[in-house]
């Protein structure tokens, strides 16, 4: 069992750059070894994070996903208005999947454990856009629609994306889908 390595500087910085790494040429073909080398590190030091290749790039795609909520909300407590608040949330969680390679998406939807941690960061942005959009009907500022549609149609279109349909269907990768998400819902609504 990996030793439990504390949150220092050092542990960031290699999750950081494992991220980096794996966002920019996906993980599948990689081994420890080769990480080990990639990161400057020992497969020890990697051994310490995770019990094994599998959990570190799980561990690493939480690393992201939390780095990339966390931004995402600091991008929406600026944003007024509840157009615009749909708009950045979404713009927003484009932006944080644009570093995502095709080869790091591909390698996502074929690992489960990996594609776990996607979907359930899809879910949790789906439950943000509709307490987005109720909050907009709610103060008036958005059209009387049902709200819980509304969302729920956004979420279907956001498990679209990140199961990989709407890049099959239409091209667009998840960031161009986000943004095109973000356009039609708020001049939709």
């Amino acid at each position: 069992m990996a030793t439990p390595v504390k949150t220092t500087a050092r542990r960031t910085a290699l999750f950081d750059a494992l991220v980096a790494l794996i966002l920019d040429e996906g993980f599948a073909h990689l081994t420890l070894d080769e990480l080990a080398a990639r990161l400057r590190c020992s497969k020890s030091t990697l051994y310490r994070l995770a019990d094994s290749k599998e959990q570190l790039v799980r561990a690493a795609t939480v690393h992201f996903f939390r780095g990339a909520t966390d931004r995402v909300e600091a991008r929406l407590a600026g944003a007024e208005g509840a157009r615009m608040r749909i708009r950045t949330y979404l713009e927003a969680v484009g932006e944080q999947l644009r570093p995502a390679s095709a080869q790091f998406m591909e390698d996502l939807a074929a690992d489960s454990a990996v594609r776990e941690v996607y979907e359930r960061n899809t879910r949790f942005a789906a439950r943000r856009v509709r307490e987005l959009i109720t909050e907009g009907v709610a103060a008036g500022e958005l059209r009387d629609a049902h709200a819980a549609f509304v969302g729920d149609v956004a979420a279907a279109v956001m498990v679209r994306i990140q199961q990989r349909q709407v890049a099959a269907s239409t091209g667009l990768g998840d960031a161009e889908a986000y943004q095109e998400l973000a356009a039609l819902l708020t001049d939709g609504l």
